[in-house]
């Protein structure tokens, strides 16, 4: 049996208008493609999906190329009367247009979405292109490490530095106290030294006339000093007289 006919009206099922959707765009981008690759025909295909997703396709390696050409042969002279200035917004306006859906294209088959309307050539481009890029970040992701492991180096440097120069505060700080605690003993031990020898001579060198045993003893080494002086006149030649008077 043959297929029957299908009622051209809105789908209201909405899982199935989705199912559709997306069977009748991957056959319109197909038959879009064998198109341009059998007639040799530079097609440009642009659809958007009910939710407003962009799904295009071109022949060649860029649509705006096949845009500006649509564009030019479907010139209006009526355009001409136009501002020039509107005129230049608007072509503005169209580039601008054309490069974002580009990019976004660009960025979704980075992605590795929508590759399906891409042909062998795009797909190797496309891989060289995420290999460069990869590259280029592979590059400077291991720039970054090497410049934070310089600033980590400069730190560790400045750390042992800082340490080094702590360490010889600290060793000048122990000697200047231990030169003040030698010499604070020194002087201790001299004056302890001075106070200890002087002790034994502060008997002797105390007047006599402080102590009354003293001054007993010393009053009769004087009397005695004076016999041995009166004796020692009397044996001399020239007091014979002073000695029978004596006598």
């Amino acid at each position: 049996m043959g297929r029957g006919k299908v009622e051209l009206k809105r789908i209201e099922n909405k899982i199935s208008r989705q199912v559709t959707f997306a069977k009748r765009r991957n056959g319109l981008l197909k038959k879009a493609y064998e198109l341009s690759l059998l007639c040799d025909a530079e097609v440009a295909l642009i659809i958007f999906s009910g939710r407003g997703r962009l799904f295009e396709f071109s022949s060649s390696s860029c649509m705006y190329k096949t845009l500006e050409r649509y564009r030019s042969c479907n010139y209006n002279p009526q355009e001409a009367k136009a501002p020039q200035d509107s005129e230049i917004n608007y072509q503005e306006y169209l580039k601008l247009k054309t490069r974002v859906e580009f990019l976004q294209t660009t960025q979704r088959n980075i992605l590795g979405e929508d590759l399906g309307p891409l042909s062998m050539k795009e797909l190797e481009q496309l891989e060289n292109q995420i290999e460069i890029s990869l590259k280029h970040i592979r590059s400077r992701k291991n720039q970054v490490l090497l410049d934070q492991l310089f600033d980590l180096k400069n730190k560790e440097q400045e750390l042992q530095d800082l340490n080094k120069d702590l360490r010889k505060k600290c060793q000048l700080q122990e000697t200047s106290g231990d030169n003040a605690l030698h010499i604070s003993w020194e002087e201790g031990g001299h004056s302890g030294a001075s106070g200890n020898a002087m002790e034994p001579y502060q008997g002797f060198l105390q007047h006599p006339e402080n102590d009354s045993s003293l001054q007993i003893g010393y009053h009769q080494q004087a009397y005695m000093d004076q016999l041995n002086n009166e004796d020692m006149a009397a044996h001399q030649p020239g007091n014979e007289h002073g000695r029978s008077g004596w006598i």
